[in-house]
């Protein structure tokens, strides 16, 4: 057990620090795009993640401007993240429990990050502490969102999705 508390230890305190540097990198960063690029990148997100997820298109069904909302909400909570944890823990919680409500499975949540950041690490070569803060933050929303979906999946949810479909 020491040695494993060790290990814990130790990867807390390489990444305690990080936080108060990626925060403003990831500020000026997101700043610096226009409306119109941060537009482009969405668009590239959903074209990527249809690609690796084909099946996510069965749960993406709503209008090109509720696509671009949801996504934009999804780049802006990697910077709200680090301003307020404790209420974006909340609201991304309660975010967890609508994707009950809609039957997404979690197989989702994580290629849908991961197009997130592989279109964002293209968009700003050179951005290493932004990007480092931006995948963090990104890939911490993804688990919470999955801890919370597969809690609040009962099996009474289960069968009301199953019922719905």
């Amino acid at each position: 057990w020491n040695w494993l508390w060790e290990i814990v230890d130790k990867n807390l305190r390489e990444v305690l620090s990080k936080p108060r540097v990626w925060q403003p990198e990831l500020a000026r960063l997101m700043a610096r795009y226009s409306d119109k690029e941060k537009e482009a990148m969405r668009d590239e997100v959903y074209v990527r993640f249809f690609q690796v997820a084909p099946s996510g298109q069965e749960y993406f069904k709503q209008s090109n401007t509720r696509l671009h909302f949801i996504a934009s909400r999804a780049m802006d909570m990697t910077g709200e993240l680090f301003n307020d944890p404790w209420e974006m823990t909340e609201l991304i919680s309660a975010l967890g429990l609508r994707h009950v409500g809609y039957g997404i499975p979690t197989e989702l949540v994580g290629p849908f990050a991961n197009c997130f950041v592989e279109v964002l690490r293209e968009n700003a070569p050179g951005e290493d502490a932004a990007l480092e803060g931006f995948e963090w933050s990104i890939k911490l929303v993804a688990k919470i969102l999955i801890r919370v979906i597969q809690e609040g999946s009962t099996i009474v949810m289960k069968a009301i999705n199953a019922n719905s479909a």
